[in-house]
């Protein structure tokens, strides 16, 4: 029989954890399908992991890790992949803002040939003015540097076990999950969804939060932000042809002019864009860097019984 595995990473999600549990067992016991649920606490500050030992301890289809400390999402996501033993993966929120309904869906799209299942967003739900206008700008300009429609995309998905095996085979430790299953390529097919409402705690997400994780999704899955230091060395240099044009024929009319603030703001303009050039160059050579240290993506402290071998100080 064919198993599904989903993984749900938790940061701070102690209220959802028992629901959470409760509900996808429930729905998918409901449906039929033989299912393992893998709960990763990604260095939660609260009872997160508490609440998934007694997930895991009621229980046996779930288990569960803990980070060491806080890594991120990504690694969320990719640890909870590199646990995994069934033969398709959904990987979802926890706390259930992707709608279980969707699971079976997705399921029999894979069942019928289907290798990776995109999970798009048909309402993004309820969220304030502030959050839309930042998320719609974060996704615009991922679309753009990615050259992927990431407008309605998301992190719910289901991923063949093919699928799953190349994405833990790349060596990167920078990564971009949503996107990396695009450019994985392999068959791939899409479900609707609504996004619903918590119904425990807040979103994580913040404005700066998302500008954090738009910079560095981008640096590490685009070199198009390299290519504007380009384009702003030819605009600067643009500029300064016509202003010497410029200044040569006033120069020859007689009607030369002291240019105290133009010769200013041509300072502060080119000064500004190789900063801004700079800056760029630093962020993609941090980048560099911390591919170069090869540190690993996380590391896990501890783990529930369900889990198979002795994986506690575990990192990749």
């Amino acid at each position: 029989m064919k198993t599904l595995s989903i993984v749900l990473p938790a940061y701070n999600e102690e209220q959802n954890i028992p629901n959470t549990s409760k509900v996808l067992a429930e729905f998918l016991d409901k449906h039929g399908i033989d299912y393992e649920l893998v709960f990763i606490s990604d260095g939660s500050k609260d009872n997160t992991y508490a609440e998934i030992q007694k997930a895991a301890a009621a229980n046996p289809r779930i288990k569960g890790a803990q980070f060491s400390r806080n890594f991120g999402k990504e690694a969320g996501i990719f640890a909870g992949l590199e646990l995994t033993t069934g033969d398709a993966v959904v990987v979802m929120d926890c706390d259930l803002q992707h709608p279980p309904e969707a699971i079976p869906l997705m399921w029999e799209k894979w069942k019928n040939g289907a290798e990776v299942v995109e999970g798009i967003k048909s309402d993004r739900g309820k969220e304030s003015l502030g959050y839309k206008l930042s998320a719609g700008l974060f996704y615009k300009i991922m679309s753009k540097l990615i050259k992927i429609d990431m407008n309605a995309s998301s992190d719910f998905k289901l991923l063949d076990r093919k699928v799953v095996n190349v994405l833990l085979e790349l060596p990167e430790r920078n990564t971009f999950f949503r996107a990396l299953t695009f450019w994985a390529g392999f068959r791939t097919e899409v479900v609707e969804y609504e996004v619903q409402e918590r119904q425990f705690g807040n979103s994580k997400w913040s404005l700066w939060s998302l500008m954090k994780y738009a910079i560095t999704n981008a640096t590490s899955f685009s070199t198009l932000p390299l290519q504007l230091v380009t384009v702003m060395g030819v605009v600067s240099i643009l500029g300064s042809v016509i202003l010497a044009v410029q200044t040569l024929v006033r120069y020859l009319m007689g009607n030369s002019v002291e240019g105290f603030t133009t010769v200013i703001l041509i300072v502060l303009i080119i000064g500004g864009f190789i900063m801004l050039s700079l800056g760029i160059i630093g962020h993609y050579i941090a980048r560099i860097y911390e591919e170069v240290k090869g540190r690993p993506k996380y590391i896990i402290s501890q783990v529930t019984d369900g889990v198979n071998g002795n994986v506690t100080g575990r990192w990749k």
